[in-house]
């Protein structure tokens, strides 16, 4: 979608009293879409799922992004805290399952979010993976609500295109080789002949964390 096309659409979510809400990684290629919703509307909370397992420069870098468009940002951590996050001989989850892992500190908390909002304006893009390229700009999502896709269509280059533009700043962990960037004990440097998504859960059959499949009807 073209940036004319999602002002009218968050507008006319708007018009119809609907409950509008957002989710950010803030990773580079977040901050097209959170640009632009600073300038429709910077009143629109943007939810950060703190999962307690991020790179500090992740939330050095939220701080710096909020601070620059104005946002509202709503630190979203996990119902479950880090000592339950264990199995029977101590380990912590992400070493053993990893979906688990993900359910209780990603999925878990965004269930209340969605119950009390209409529209998830979500920055997921078609070729990031499989999964993403088979969603569609609107999808029903639990408890009633809407997820918005609105980046669906853009790429890598349109991305790289409009931060320039913008002069928009980059992740800090750009610069040594991270390119999707997550919890730090699951993410590593991206290898030439990775695609994007395979640098997070590395040696594991799992490139998506259970938010756009669990959180998507």
């Amino acid at each position: 979608m073209e940036v004319s096309e999602i002002r009218k659409k968050i507008e006319a979510y708007k018009n119809e009293g609907k409950r509008l809400f957002t989710t950010s990684s803030f990773q580079t290629h977040s901050i097209p879409m959170l640009h632009i919703l600073s300038n429709i509307d910077n009143s629109i909370p943007v939810y950060f799922i703190n999962t307690g397992y991020l790179f500090p420069e992740t939330i050095s870098f939220r701080d710096e992004i909020a601070s620059l468009l104005g946002l509202t940002i709503v630190d979203l951590k996990p119902n479950t805290p880090k000592y339950m996050q264990r199995e029977s001989n101590g380990k912590l989850l992400f070493t053993t399952d990893p979906d688990h892992c993900c359910y209780l500190n990603k999925t878990q908390p965004m269930e209340s979010v969605l119950a009390s909002h209409d529209i998830w304006i979500n920055g997921v893009r078609g070729d990031q993976s499989a999964v993403r390229k088979a969603m569609k700009v609107e999808q029903p999502a639990p408890f009633d609500s809407i997820r918005f896709h609105p980046m669906l269509d853009w790429d890598n280059r349109k991305i790289f295109a409009y931060n320039k533009e913008h002069k928009l700043p980059k992740h800090p962990l750009d610069a040594k080789g991270y390119i999707s960037i997550g919890c730090e004990p699951c993410t590593r440097k991206m290898d030439l002949d990775m695609q994007e998504r395979e640098a997070r859960w590395f040696g594991l059959n799992k490139v998506e964390c259970g938010l756009h499949t669990d959180l998507v009807k």
